[in-house]
């Protein structure tokens, strides 16, 4: 019998989408907060510019790297936004930032070659590490203070063979944005063993109490970070699949070489999407802003006013990581949450070991439905 290869078998499925298959095949008005996807449709002007694009004929394969017009526009939002200086030469546009995370650890990874996790961190890190045949190294955060980055913890993680390190701030699933200070110092701790900083940064345009400067902006080493970014999260286009990946020049070219053999170049129409999206009006995007702000701090109200539940306070993103007062894994938890009270989140030992016993819950949801939410957790806490 043919058996897949070890590479692919050694990965494990993501608990968040064990929580969704689950809550997908439940006949029940459930309240779901296990997924990080804004609730709120795509921009018009974004919808109108796609449609336009496409019935112009523009449907065609474009450059590996992307659309010139595409790239510019990247490099323009990455200064004006987040303070990271780039040029179009710098910038590959990607189906998402799912595979912008990819193509940067393909090209960084070696096989046997180590990519240190922050941990908790997002699942797929420890995926990707391994589908290039690379060793994924959780380093836990102090959970007694909220998850910050600490240095000397990642700085004796470091070794001869690390190839790189992933930091994404604000970080999912803690909503942690990290100290501009221990940015600073891990990029040259990681420059020391000649190590890439890969941020992931497609949150960042979710930054609720200071500015958002990219890490690359932040370091005097911009040669070793390679920035992920996206119109996902941002601009509510999850489904258009459209993010990059921004880094010198010689590691973008050679990036260019796998994004040939992965998909090709991302779709034509969506990145004419993109660039709506990047040039166009931003009201919209600032509502959404606003909106996920509001969430976040009532959020953080109800969590301190329910016995039994406590979080980090989220600085960016759309997530609270909480820590309940119920018995059992983090997926038997959130499995009876699921069955008997109607209230989907995230498993929090999906996000590595640092995470167990803890839930993720996304806040992506309108306030009548996290209030319902809030309410059924809080009936579960009552009847332990």
């Amino acid at each position: 019998m043919v058996t897949p290869t070890e590479r692919v078998r050694s990965v494990d499925r993501s608990s968040i989408r064990v929580m969704f298959d689950l809550a997908e095949a439940t006949d029940r008005d459930l309240v779901r907060l296990e997924v990080g996807e804004p609730d709120f449709d795509t921009p018009e002007h974004v919808v109108s510019a796609a449609a336009e694009a496409a019935r112009a004929g523009k449907t065609h394969y474009t450059a590996n790297a992307g659309l010139p017009e595409v790239r510019e526009a990247i490099g323009e939002t990455m200064a004006d936004r987040f303070d990271v200086a780039v040029s179009a030469d710098e910038v590959v546009v990607t189906n998402g930032g799912m595979e912008a995370l990819l193509l940067a650890v393909l090209s960084t990874v070696g096989p046997d070659e180590e990519l240190l996790i922050p941990s908790p961190g997002w699942p797929n890190y420890w995926s990707q590490a391994k589908l290039a045949d690379g060793v994924p190294v959780e380093v836990p955060m102090p959970a007694d203070e909220g998850y910050p980055l600490d240095v000397e913890r990642v700085r004796d993680a470091l070794n001869d063979n690390t190839a790189a390190v992933m930091l994404c701030s604000p970080s999912n699933p803690t909503g942690r944005m990290y100290d501009e200070s221990a940015i600073r110092e891990v990029v040259a701790a990681a420059a020391e063993y000649d190590a890439y900083v890969i941020a992931d940064e497609v949150y960042l345009g979710l930054a609720y109490d200071r500015d958002p400067t990219g890490i690359a902006a932040l370091t005097g080493y911009p040669d070793h970070v390679l920035t992920v970014n996206s119109c996902s999260k941002t601009y509510a286009m999850t489904g258009w699949r459209v993010g990059w990946l921004c880094g010198p020049e010689e590691i973008i070219d050679e990036v260019n070489k796998i994004h040939e053999s992965t998909t090709s170049c991302a779709s034509s129409v969506a990145q004419h999407a993109a660039l709506a999206a990047l040039t166009g009006p931003q009201d919209p995007v600032e509502e959404m802003y606003e909106a996920f702000r509001e969430r976040r701090d009532y959020v953080v109200e109800r969590i301190d006013d329910i016995d039994g539940l406590s979080c980090p306070k989220p600085q960016g993103a759309f997530y609270a990581f909480l820590d309940i007062d119920m018995e059992g894994s983090s997926l038997d938890i959130a499995k009876e949450l699921l069955t008997e009270y109607g209230v989907v989140l995230a498993p929090g030992d999906g996000f590595g070991d640092a995470g167990a016993g803890k839930l993720r819950l996304s806040f992506a949801n309108s306030l009548d439905r996290l209030e319902l939410g809030f309410d059924r957790i809080e009936r579960a806490l009552e009847a332990r």
